[in-house]
Formats: C-alpha cells, sequence, structure tokens
C-alpha cells in the first residue's frame, strides 16, 4: 500500500467510525420506539383490561337485587357503636355468606312515626325494590297516636309501595307495646298488624322483638333498643320469614 493510501485510509477512518456510530444510534433509536411502542400498547391493553374489568363489576352491582327495610331507630340501630351491627346488617352478613345476590339497604330513621314514613315514602321508591320491610308503628304507640290514624298510615304507606312497584313482596314487622299503656290500647295495637297483614296478603313477622323485647341483657339502658346481641335476634326473627322467599336461589 502507499503512503498516499495509507494516508486516505487514516483520513477515512473517523468518518467510518462516524457511519457506524450513526447506525448504532439509528438502531438503537428504533428499539427504543419499538420498546416505548410495545409498553404504550401494553399500557392501553392493561388500561382497557381494568376499564372492562370495572364495568363488568359495576354492571354486576346494578344487577343486585335490593331488599330494603323501612323503618325506625330499631331499623337505623340506634345506639350502637357500628350501625352495621342493626339487624339489616346482620342479614347482609348472612345472605352474603350464601353468596346471594342481593343488597340489604338500612332505611330506618330514628323517632320515624307512620305519618313520617308516609311522607318519605315517595321519595324511597325512586329506587328498584324487590322486597320491602316494613317496620313502623312503634313510635306512635308509645306517643298515644290514635290507633286510627296508625292504621290509615300504614295501608297509605303499603298502598303507595304497591302502586309503584306492583311486583314487590311486602313484609310487614309486627309490633307490641309495654303494658303501661293500657289493656285496651295495646290489644288494638297490637291487632293492627295481623289485620293489615291479612288484608293486604301480607308476609308477616308478628313480632319484631320477640325473644328481644322486656329482656334487660338484650336491650341498652333505655329498656327499649335492642343491643348486638339483641340485633342478632332480630335478624334471625326476621330471617325465618325472608328465608322462604330465598329459597330458590339459595344453593
Amino acid at each position: 500500500m502507499s503512503k498516499a493510501q495509507n494516508n486516505q485510509l487514516h483520513l477515512n477512518l473517523p468518518i467510518l467510525r462516524s457511519a457506524k456510530l450513526l447506525k448504532f444510534c439509528y438502531i438503537i433509536t428504533a428499539f427504543v420506539c419499538v420498546a416505548c411502542g410495545e409498553n404504550s400498547s401494553n399500557r392501553n391493553n392493561t388500561e382497557t383490561q381494568a376499564t372492562t374489568e370495572k364495568v363488568d363489576s359495576d354492571t354486576t352491582e346494578t344487577s343486585a337485587k335490593t331488599i330494603l327495610c323501612f323503618g325506625d331507630s330499631i331499623t337505623a340501630g340506634y345506639g350502637l357503636d357500628d350501625t352495621e351491627d342493626a339487624f339489616p346488617g346482620v342479614l347482609q352478613r348472612k345472605i352474603d355468606s350464601l353468596d346471594l345476590n342481593y343488597t340489604v339497604v338500612n332505611s330506618g330513621l330514628s323517632g320515624e312515626t307512620t305519618a313520617g314514613g308516609k311522607g318519605r315514602i315517595d321519595w324511597i321508591l325512586n329506587q328498584e325494590i324487590n322486597i320491602f320491610i316494613l317496620e313502623l308503628g312503634a313510635n306512635d304507640g308509645l306517643r298515644g297516636v290514635p290507633l286510627s290514624e296508625t292504621r290509615a298510615n300504614l295501608q297509605a304507606i303499603i298502598d303507595t309501595v304497591r302502586s309503584k312497584m306492583p311486583e314487590t313482596t311486602i313484609i310487614l314487622a309486627g309490633m307490641e307495646l309495654p303494658p303501661n299503656m293500657g289493656e285496651d290500647y295495646t290489644s288494638e295495637f297490637r291487632e293492627i298488624f295481623a289485620d293489615l297483614a291479612q288484608k293486604n296478603n301480607l308476609e308477616f313477622i308478628p313480632f319484631i322483638l320477640k325473644d328481644v323485647g322486656g329482656i334487660k341483657e338484650l336491650n341498652q339502658n333505655d329498656g327499649i333498643h335492642p343491643t348486638v346481641e339483641g340485633h342478632k335476634i332480630l335478624a334471625h326473627t326476621v330471617w325465618e320469614v325472608l328465608e322462604p322467599l330465598l329459597k330458590s336461589e339459595i344453593k
């Protein structure tokens, strides 16, 4: 090789190295672009999958049937540290343990009377309800409300549910009063619930506080509102009537 050729080769080496380096950079750039594209694609796929799963989950949740407990402080769980310990919450845990697709809604309001329930029933019926548990009347009795008024209000609530949701099953929870209200009043008060259940062909719980009312250790200091243990017994009493309605779905 001549000296001139050798000098020319040395002059071309930087050019060759630059060309190789440039080619290498192109390769790296292309690789990074592909990798980013793959990551973006994977991320999009992951996001799409997550969105789909959320939609499926939301669809499953919204397809759950509803059991609505419409009542007073007994339903609301007055005095409990956690209202989930009230009988509607106990029912929900029982239903979940059986893998049933039902949501129990606690629509109890402390101090509620039948007149108050009649006033808010239209708003409550803005949601789809499959089973409606009606637990009202105790506050009427304790306040000495005329029994004819209590009866008329309960009937109005039943009529409203039947009118707006004819397929909804209604369970009427009966109540009893302490004897100091007078024998005639307490006796007629008790009969209101049995009469309405028979007249309207309703599912019926004769006395929701069965095995709880009047038992000191199962009630709070006021002697009226059940303790956590008391609510477990209430839930069992309600379940005796509710279970046959769900029997076809129990595995």
